[in-house]
């Protein structure tokens, strides 16, 4: 599988990363504060109310401290004949605070749920329009990293954004209120912060590479993780767990030194915004005590302006967290982005219409095609990939079937991945009953031309589900019809609970014939009008087969079908027989006819095919 280090970060290659300064710079502009803002804006009421409910409790605590100190002051005055009543407001402040905090909290919340829920869907919706080519060079656990922990970056930093800015209202407002007590002591607060200020950019321009860079190296966890969990059998085959312990631990180490390097770093920086106010607050504490000593400030004044600046000490406080998970959110949505601007590499063509009264008559017309031709990142691979198909001309008329044979490499399955348009074409036309494939839409093409892969997939879901996959509406008496015809019944009902069992992951909980079955009878229930197989029996005892293929006759009766072959049982079944080399066709006829006449088709049976029969 090809890696493309412009955009995504190879795992095994542990002496490929550059440093951290080399590649990523710190970036001060908000271009994905503005791409994302569709999103958050499609709650903008919930927005609008949560922030008029979080000025509701800002006020309702700015008001405390004043309150406060005129009932100091009062007290001093007329001992505690008037206490009562601002006993009661504080007593209001304090339940409209409480009950405006639950609501803005809620709201806000709620919104960053929402906007992760549907960052996560568009993300999901584009991966299933990207292309093979992409999962072909994109490992799975930079996917899964972008998916989960990089949205969730982002939903954390929504919650809190709109707080921050009513933690400003707030401030500015109590600034105000202070300014309104004692000028001199105001000035003498403000002293922190253009200290507080300068601190703050210095830590938003180291936060950002660091964020991405943790954010990378939990990405090669997930990767490493997720091969070790996929490819246990491998694994215990080869008694390779340390291998796996090994490679996990280099992950772990270097996820270790990034979070390391960038939790020292907000070590030395937040403590320092925390307590600059802090300085602050002692030094209005020498100049108010000695304003009010000589009566030109009232002990009550004195006492409110102090709360005014411990209030104050919660939006500094704020100030590092924002900043450290804004630029943790903003490395995050770079990251997800990346997987969003991603061209889908097949895509409908403008006008596209759905494949209609299909016949089956397919064309494959001067067709060109290699494999990781696409570039990514604004570069190209020094090195040309070879080309699979070259010049690649043939045709199959509606009603036949063709068996496909080749050496390893040779194109046969890409054959098939291009008839599917899993991939698009260098060159060349593929054509369905003379409509090229790129002129009608995907789903309509993939409807009508089903692939039964050499590799079967199955789902942790029940089997009834597995064989409806394609069809999921289809009835139980339609499951167990295509289930009979695939000679999976017996073996279904055979299990506790039949067709609601529920197959481990990818189906290893049953054997490999088994699992090709069960994709067989996916097969018979869609009922295309063209078929492919993949070596499709490859798995399956040569009994249960010669049932399999029965039953195959009859579905293929009709219909136009490409069997990838690597047995002479599978090549029975075609009316004619192509053999590929180096990307062409370089035979056509009958399986006995290329016996006779074609040297290489012998030679190419001799080498890739499995059988127990005499081969004429």
């Amino acid at each position: 599988m090809q890696q493309d280090n412009a955009t995504f970060e190879p795992v095994r290659d542990w002496s490929s990363y550059p440093p951290v300064e080399e590649t990523i710079r710190a970036d001060s502009s908000l271009g994905w504060l503005r791409r994302i803002s569709p999103v958050v804006m499609s709650h903008k009421w919930r927005i609008i109310w949560s922030i008029a409910a979080a000025i509701v409790a800002m006020t309702a605590q700015i008001l405390v401290p004043r309150v406060v100190g005129l009932a100091v002051d009062r007290a001093l005055i007329e001992q505690t004949s008037s206490l009562s009543i601002f006993v009661v407001i504080l007593l209001i402040l304090g339940v409209a605070r409480a009950s405006a905090t639950f609501g803005y909290r809620y709201g806000l919340y709620g919104m960053a749920f929402k906007v992760e829920y549907q960052l996560r869907t568009l993300l999901f919706q584009h991966l299933g329009r990207l292309s093979f080519s992409f999962f072909d060079r994109v490992q799975s656990g930079q996917i899964i990293s972008r998916a989960n922990s990089d949205i969730r970056s982002v939903q954390m930093f929504m919650a809190f954004a709109p707080i921050m800015a009513v933690q400003f209202f707030s401030f500015v407002i109590a600034i105000g209120l202070m300014t309104a007590i004692s000028i001199p002591l105001t000035a003498v607060t403000m002293i922190a912060l253009p200290g507080v200020f300068a601190i703050g950019q210095r830590l938003r321009k180291i936060m950002f590479p660091l964020s991405w860079v943790v954010q990378s190296r939990q990405a090669e966890i997930a990767t490493v993780v997720d091969e070790s969990v996929n490819g246990v059998r491998v694994i215990k085959a080869f008694a390779a767990e340390h291998q796996q312990i090994t490679a996990l631990a280099k992950g772990a180490e270097r996820l270790r030194w990034a979070n390391l390097v960038q939790h020292r770093t907000r070590a030395s920086h937040t403590p320092l915004i925390e307590n600059l106010p802090r300085i602050a607050l002692a030094t209005v504490l020498l100049v108010g005590g000695l304003q009010t000593i000589d009566g030109a400030l009232s002990v009550g004044d004195l006492i409110s302006f102090n709360l005014y600046i411990l209030l104050l000490q919660a939006p500094f406080r704020f100030i590092g967290m924002l900043l450290i998970l804004g630029q943790r959110a903003k490395a995050s949505a770079e990251r997800i982005y990346e997987i969003l601007d991603e061209p889908p590499g097949v895509d409908d063509r403008p006008g596209a219409v759905d494949l209609v009264s299909l016949a089956g008559h397919v064309s494959f017309s001067e067709v060109k095609f290699c494999y990781g031709t696409e570039v990514v990142g604004g570069t190209q691979g020094a090195e040309s990939p070879p080309t699979v198909l070259d010049g690649f001309n043939l045709d199959i008329p509606a009603g036949q079937t063709i068996a496909v044979v080749g050496r390893t490499g040779s194109g046969k399955s890409t054959v098939s991945r291009l008839l599917m348009r899993f991939y698009e074409l260098q060159a060349g036309v593929i054509s369905l009953d003379g409509q090229d494939i790129r002129d009608v839409t995907q789903r309509s093409l993939r409807s009508a031309v089903s692939l039964v892969p050499d590799e079967p997939f199955l789902f942790s879901t029940s089997i009834h589900e597995n064989i409806a996959y394609g069809n999921p509406n289809a009835s139980r008496d339609e499951v167990e019809a295509a289930a009979r015809a695939a000679q999976a019944h017996e073996f279904i009902i055979d299990l506790e609970s039949g067709y609601e069992t529920v197959v481990g992951e990818r189906g290893y909980d049953l054997s490999g014939g088994q699992r090709q079955r069960i994709s067989l009878a996916r097969l018979f229930l869609q009922d295309p009008k063209v078929i492919i197989l993949d070596d499709s029996t490859s798995a399956i005892d040569v009994e249960i087969e010669e049932r399999i293929h029965h039953s195959l006759k009859d579905l293929l009766k009709n219909r136009t079908t490409i069997v990838i072959a690597h047995r002479l049982s599978t090549i029975a079944l075609a009316d004619r027989v192509v053999l590929i080399d180096e990307g062409r066709v370089v035979a056509d006829g009958t399986h006995q006819q290329l016996l006779e006449r074609e040297p290489r088709y012998a030679e190419t049976l001799a080498s890739t095919t499995e059988t127990d029969q005499p081969w004429s």
